[in-house]
Formats: structure tokens, C-alpha cells, sequence
């Protein structure tokens, strides 16, 4: 089990970012190696019309530069990483169940963005929603379908329609060649076929791969840290 620690004058910090519809939770079962310290980061509301490179710069303030660091995120929070890897200096980056740039998102996020009928959704829609098609589109969850179904009991609307908007006008076209990227091959909210050469690809991961799939995310994240 992962423990979270006070920030050592030693070690070396990762900061684990969440996806849209988890927070600290996902990361329990994680067990990454005693040389580090953990934080995750915690979000709050991004303001209205906030981009992702915009929420990245506010995020970044959260994140002591003064000593080695490393990035981790999940789903929306690995893109959140990856702006955070242009804007600061990470010892690494590491994107799992995640997208590097928008042209690894589903073709659904672009006739989004073409067409914004989910403009006019209200976010307690949007929270419904999703308790109701993430079991759905990742069956996998029922491994730990309570976690799962807190977590997105916890989120706002305004957060929800916020970050909905966020993912869908996404506009990075390119990425560091550093980011580490960890998906799984029965991911269905981003699908592998669209994403361009990761990293690893754990067979039979979900987009919940980082709680369903601990043990085998856990030592894929340790080669990479220790490499």
C-alpha cells in the first residue's frame, strides 16, 4: 500500500496527478519504491474558459522546483503532465491511461469541439452521466466499483463542465520526446489504436489500470523511476 509522506530534505518528490473523475484514491494501491516522496496534486475548480496549458501554469505553483522531481499522471492529469513537462523541468514524466497530444484523442473529442453541443449540458448532467456510462465503457471497474463510485460522487458539476471543456479544446499538437507513456489494450476511453508509440502497453489494462492493475503498473512505474 502506498503511504504519503512529508516532503524529505532527501528524496526526491513525485507528484501524482489524477484523472477527471478520481482523485487521491486512485494511486492507493500503487507501491512505488521508499526513495520518494509522494504528493498528489489536488485540483480545486479550474476558473471558466480556463485552457489546459492555462490550468498547468496554476498547478505549477503547487510544485517545489527546488529539488528533483518527477511527474506522474492519469488521464486527464497526464495531460496535465505533459504541459507541466514543457513548463517545468521534471527529472522524468510519466503518462499512464493518458494522451500525449490531442491527435491521440478519440475522433468523439473532435466532433465535440466541431460541433459543442455538450456546451449546453449542465454539469450535474455531465456527474450523472458518467456514474452512469463509466461502468459501462470500463466494465473492468467492478474490481473496485465502491472506490470508483465515491470518487465521482465527490466531483462538482462546475468541475465536471469545466474540465470537459478543457479536454475537448485541448490544442497541444506535439510533446516532449521524454514522456513516458503506460496504456493498456482494453483501454476504451482512449482506445490504444490512437495512441502513437507508448511506451509500454500492459496487456488486458483498462483506463482504470493504475487501481485494477496495480501490481504490474506499480513495477513498470519502478523501472522507469530506478532507470
Amino acid at each position: 500500500m502506498m503511504g504519503f509522506t512529508a516532503v524529505s530534505q532527501v528524496r526526491p518528490t513525485i507528484y501524482l496527478l489524477p484523472g477527471q473523475g478520481s482523485d487521491k484514491r486512485i494511486f492507493d494501491s500503487l507501491n512505488i519504491g521508499p526513495s520518494f516522496n509522494l504528493v498528489v496534486i489536488e485540483y480545486g475548480t479550474p476558473e471558466k474558459h480556463m485552457s489546459m496549458k492555462d490550468f498547468a501554469h496554476q498547478l505549477a505553483k503547487k510544485i517545489d522546483t527546488s529539488r528533483p522531481f518527477y511527474l506522474v499522471g492519469v488521464s486527464l492529469g497526464g495531460m496535465l503532465c505533459v504541459e507541466l513537462d514543457e513548463i517545468l523541468n521534471p527529472a522524468k514524466t510519466i503518462i499512464i491511461s493518458s494522451a500525449k497530444n490531442r491527435e491521440e484523442l478519440p475522433g468523439r473529442y473532435k466532433f465535440q469541439k466541431a460541433i459543442p453541443f455538450y456546451k449546453i449540458i449542465p454539469g450535474f448532467l455531465l456527474v450523472a452521466g458518467s456514474k452512469i456510462l463509466q461502468p459501462i465503457v470500463e466494465p473492468d471497474r467492478r474490481k473496485n466499483k465502491e472506490t470508483f463510485k465515491k470518487m465521482l460522487a465527490d466531483k462538482k458539476p462546475r468541475y465536471m463542465k469545466r474540465t470537459v471543456d478543457m479536454v475537448i479544446q485541448w490544442e497541444r499538437e506535439s510533446n516532449s520526446d521524454k514522456i513516458y507513456h503506460i496504456h493498456g489494450d482494453n483501454d476504451h476511453t482512449l482506445p490504444l489504436r490512437k495512441i502513437k508509440s507508448p511506451d509500454y502497453v500492459l496487456k488486458g489494462g483498462s483506463h482504470m489500470m493504475t487501481l485494477t492493475n496495480a501490481r504490474e503498473v506499480s513495477k513498470i512505474l519502478n523501472q522507469i523511476l530506478m532507470d
